[in-house]
C-alpha cells in the first residue's frame, strides 16, 4: 500500500459515507482513480467491510477499557460479558487483548468484579474512561435510522426513506443531527496485518489535565500520522497512527510522553478490531417496547 490508499483508507475510517468525489476532490485524484483504489483494497482484504460506531455515553453508559494477556479471546470475551456488554474487542500483537465493555452504574464495584472473573489471565490495566457529560435526546425515529445504518453504514438516503417512510429531506436532517451531536460515526473495519510497509498502531494516552490543549499539541505535530480522527474521554485520548519504521514508531511514543499533562502512553500494535453491537441493539429493542416517543439519556 502507498500513501495515496493510505490516505484513502484513512477518509474511509473518518467517515465511510463519503463519496469517491468528495474524498478525490481532497487528495487531489478523481473520483474513479478512488474507486479503482477501494475496490482493490477491498479485493485484498485490507477493507473488509463498513460499520457504524455508536457513542456509549450518549446513551447513558460508562466504558471499562480492560487489557489482558494471557487465554484465548473467547474466553476473555465471555468473562467480561459477565460484567457489562462488549463495546470494542482489539486482539493485538503480544498476545495483548484490548476489550472494551459498556456499564451503567456501580463502576468501582464493576471494576472489582471484572478483576476477580480475570484472576486466571494476567490482567495488565483496567481503566475507567470518564465521559463527558453528554445529554441527548434520541427519537424512535433516530433508533430506527440507526437500525438500517448498523445493517448498511453506506445505505442511500431514498433507501432509508422508503423503508421508515419518512422523506429524504427529514433523513438528511436527522442524520446531520446525530452526527453533529457525535451520537455516530461511519467507518470501516480493516485487516492491520494486510497493510503492507506500514504498521497501524494505537496509543492509549492518560492525560492529567487541559485535555484539549494537549490534543490540540498531538493534532499540531502527529496529524500527518493519524490513521483516524482520536477519541476522547474526560482523562484519556485515544490515537490511531500508523508508521512506515518501527524506530520512527518509538520516537513518537517518547516525544508525546514529554507533552505537558500527559501522565502515561500505552501502545498497541492491532490485529484486529471490532465493534459488536449486540449493547445498542438491546436498546433499540427496548426503546421500541417504550410508549414515550423521545428517549432522554444523560451522563
Amino acid at each position: 500500500m502507498d500513501k495515496k490508499d493510505l490516505q484513502i483508507l484513512s477518509n474511509l475510517l473518518n467517515n465511510c459515507r463519503q463519496s469517491d468525489r468528495q474524498i478525490g476532490m481532497k487528495l487531489g485524484m478523481s473520483g474513479g482513480a478512488v474507486r479503482a483504489r477501494i475496490n482493490k483494497m477491498t479485493k485484498d482484504r485490507v477493507i473488509e467491510n463498513y460499520s457504524l460506531r455508536i457513542e456509549p455515553a450518549v446513551f447513558g453508559y460508562d466504558v471499562i477499557y480492560i487489557v489482558t494477556s494471557g487465554q484465548e479471546i473467547d474466553e476473555i470475551v465471555d468473562q467480561i460479558n459477565l460484567v457489562g456488554e462488549s463495546f470494542l474487542i482489539v486482539p493485538c500483537i503480544g498476545g495483548i487483548t484490548v476489550c472494551g465493555i459498556v456499564v451503567r452504574e456501580n463502576i468501582d464495584k464493576k471494576i472489582e468484579l471484572a478483576k476477580n472473573l480475570l484472576r486466571d489471565a494476567r490482567t495488565i490495566s483496567i481503566l475507567h474512561a470518564k465521559n463527558f457529560a453528554m445529554k441527548s435526546n434520541i427519537t424512535k425515529t433516530d433508533l430506527d435510522i440507526i437500525e438500517i445504518l448498523m445493517k448498511d453504514p453506506r445505505a442511500r438516503i431514498d433507501k432509508i426513506a422508503t423503508t421508515t417512510n419518512l422523506s429524504t429531506k427529514t433523513i438528511t436532517r436527522e442524520l446531520e443531527k446525530l452526527q453533529d451531536e457525535n451520537v455516530i460515526q461511519f467507518t470501516v473495519i480493516y485487516d492491520p496485518q494486510k497493510i503492507d510497509g506500514h504498521i497501524p498502531y494505537v496509543l492509549l494516552v492518560s492525560v492529567e489535565q487541559k485535555l484539549k490543549s494537549t490534543l490540540k499539541q498531538l493534532q499540531n505535530r502527529f496529524s500527518e500520522i493519524f490513521m483516524q480522527e482520536p477519541i476522547l474521554s474526560v482523562n484519556q485520548i485515544v490515537l490511531f497512527m500508523h508508521s512506515d519504521d518501527i524506530f520512527k514508531l518509538d520516537s513518537v511514543i517518547q516525544e508525546i510522553r514529554t507533552i505537558e499533562n500527559v501522565q502515561n502512553v500505552d501502545m498497541f500494535v492491532p490485529k484486529l478490531v471490532k465493534y459488536p453491537q449486540k449493547w445498542i441493539t438491546d436498546i433499540i429493542q427496548n426503546a421500541k417496547k417504550s410508549t414515550t416517543l423521545h428517549l432522554t439519556y444523560q451522563s
